[in-house]
């Protein structure tokens, strides 16, 4: 979201990068190690031709040498709530491209823009504009985070806006977002919460349990009735007890369901995240940033919705209680951190990352592999792990930093 006017900090522009204007020549990105679906290739090729990745490349084809280098999918973010000094909430269409861009130069290839909890006229106008930029293919869709969550558990979210998941209000903002409504969040033991859960599985829209105070057996009811994705595990939810398992637990022992996790070191433990990994696996896990608009822009005052958030060393706090207020995490850092400090493998940092969220959107077919006939939508990684360049549909955000 736009910083607040008067905002003080040390915000700054996003980071740009150059990159060599598109041509149309079919490209090879060879000598790499390559992330496949079924197997790691090393010196390994990746062909480009237009905006899809090719089986082989014409004979004028450019060759690029990124040996030493990991070519992997580009990654896939379902919930993101800006980026870049802008909001995806309350910022103007100029300011919501803004956002998107700064996470493409953070490898972020497709993203589903997340509203936070607002008065429901206000989300609808929001909607219509999401949508519309949906449907240009900037974004892959909505996301609502309330208002529909239980008080107990709102983290950074207005208390005097929240409301029980009525079916009506429900279906009046799947409806303001013409046909691009992706996922609702919803605290599924509220008033409505099941009723709602089977309206949203019938209109092919994600119901996400998050934001809850429920148990675990209303959890387990939520999931029968249709609920697919935990919103941020562990999260805005009660934790696990040995004698009140509550909804992680039924969350996670569940194969119906996909968990989100913020892999920032600040939401998680890493015993944590590697909890999740080892009940879910990497097909059941879908790394999310939840970032606000001081990602990828610097420490300071910000707005989320109507409330004033403090971002310091990269943390972000409401300031009238210290509670934590989304994330400034981009995802190269989320998977940076999931191969060096959280000891998963490579292959299943790609899945969490790019293949899962793909599968969770039905967009397997198009993206979160690298296949022959897919968006050519890649991450370049040095040994390291950091990021060295950025291609979407077949066209550089970041071009290759090889040296």
């Amino acid at each position: 979201m736009a910083t607040a006017p008067g905002a003080r900090g040390t915000a700054r522009p996003a980071p740009t990068h150059p990159h060599p204007a598109t041509t149309g020549q079919p490209t090879v990105l060879s000598g790499a190690t390559v992330v496949l679906p079924t197997e790691t290739v090393t010196n390994g090729q990746v062909a480009i031709h237009g905006t899809r990745i090719a089986t082989t490349a014409p004979e004028n084809a450019q060759v690029i040498d990124v040996t030493g280098h990991y070519v992997i999918p580009g990654f896939v973010d379902l919930h993101n709530h800006g980026g870049g000094g802008a909001s995806f909430t309350s910022g103007s269409a100029e300011d919501i491209l803004k956002g998107i861009h700064t996470h493409r130069l953070h490898g972020t290839t497709t993203l589903v823009a997340s509203t936070v909890t607002g008065d429901m006229d206000f989300l609808t106008q929001r909607a219509g504009l999401l949508s519309e930029l949906a449907e240009q293919g900037e974004i892959a869709g909505v996301h609502f985070e309330g208002p529909f969550i239980s008080p107990c558990r709102k983290g950074a979210h207005a208390e005097n806006l929240l409301r029980d998941p009525r079916p009506a209000d429900v279906r009046k903002l799947i409806d303001a977002a013409r046909g691009q409504a992706r996922m609702v969040t919803l605290a599924t033991e509220l008033p409505g919460g099941l009723d709602s859960v089977r309206l949203l599985a019938e209109q092919g829209v994600i119901a996400a349990i998050g934001h809850t105070d429920a148990t675990y057996e209303q959890t387990v009811e939520a999931i029968d009735a249709g609920a697919t994705v935990a919103t941020h595990l562990f999260n805005a939810m009660p934790p696990l007890g040995h004698r009140s398992p509550g909804p992680i637990t039924a969350l996670l022992e569940d194969d119906r369901i996909t968990v989100e996790l913020i892999n920032d070191g600040t939401h998680l433990h890493p015993a944590a995240l590697r909890l999740a990994f080892h009940h879910a696996g990497s097909s059941r896990v879908a790394f999310i940033t939840d970032a606000m608009d001081a990602a990828g822009f610097g420490d300071g005052r910000y707005w989320l919705g109507p409330l004033e958030v403090e971002v310091a060393d990269g943390v972000a706090r409401l300031v009238e209680d210290g509670t934590i207020a989304g994330s400034t995490l981009t995802l190269d850092r989320a998977f940076k951190r999931a191969v060096t400090i959280d000891g998963l493998s490579v292959e299943d940092a790609v899945q969490a990352l790019s293949a899962t969220p793909a599968r969770l959107l039905g967009m397997s077919d198009r993206i979160g592999s690298l296949e022959p006939g897919k968006d050519a939508d890649l991450v370049l990684l040095d040994a390291d792990f950091d990021l060295k360049g950025v291609m979407r549909r077949g066209e550089w955000v970041v071009g290759p930093q090889l040296h």
